[in-house]
């Protein structure tokens, strides 16, 4: 926000509803999201936009797992032999 924002507050929040107040409608409406707490507008605002979604539950059916192959006497190679990504979690 710049010093001249400031100075025009009023004046953007005035045309803010004069657009509001000619292109909100059913078929195309605006959301306004409380804004002060931010973490909350985030949250509130995502969780509207997912409400707005058709949800229909598409878990699949569980998985019979044949069991795992026998090791027979496998040995890995040394893991610093490869080339390995840091684990930060």
């Amino acid at each position: 926000m710049d010093l001249q924002s400031r100075s025009r507050w009023v004046e953007y929040s005035k045309a803010k509803d004069e657009m509001f107040a000619h292109t909100d409608i059913k078929q195309a409406p605006w959301y306004v999201v409380n804004g002060d707490d931010k973490k909350r507008a985030r949250l509130n605002l995502i969780r509207h936009l997912l409400g707005l979604i058709p949800y229909q539950d598409l878990t699949p059916e569980p998985i019979v797992l044949p069991p795992r192959q026998r090791d027979d006497g496998y040995v890995r190679p040394p893991i610093g032999d490869q080339t390995v990504i840091p684990e930060f979690y």
